[in-house]
């Protein structure tokens, strides 16, 4: 996979599967980090995704054999507050729950960040 290089964008969707706890590590270890190098001041949204995985059976069994347990929605919520997301929300493409929210909430970030005041610098200097 490639680095993020020349971007432009409104919004990002930093993904990370629920049942894999090294795609929510790689969240804070490489893809918040090369977003914000990148893309400076581009908003984004955390998204676990697999929602669907959260309950069942099979997934839960292979994890904790791991000593593993899917990504919970509070730790999740947590890693989006510490790294300044937009939001944070839970889909499954397999079932489509949560899918459409997404997407809205996509439209949402875009349409406020373009709608919050941006600060003017001042072309003078007191001193």
């Amino acid at each position: 996979m490639q680095n993020i290089k020349c971007v432009v964008t409104d919004v990002f969707l930093i993904c990370f599967s629920i049942t894999s706890l090294s795609s929510f590590d790689n969240v804070k270890s490489k893809w918040w980090p090369e977003i914000t190098h990148h893309a400076p001041g581009v908003p984004f949204i955390l998204v676990g995704t697999k929602l669907d995985l959260r309950s069942d059976e099979t997934t839960i069994k292979k994890l904790g054999e791991k000593h593993q347990q899917p990504v919970s929605f509070e730790r999740g919520q947590a890693l989006a507050d510490e790294i300044g997301a937009f939001k944070y929300v839970e889909c499954s493409a397999l079932t489509q729950q949560g899918l459409k929210q997404v997407f809205d909430d996509a439209i949402r970030c875009v349409l406020n960040h373009k709608q919050a005041p941006k600060k003017k610098k001042s072309g003078c200097i007191i001193l």
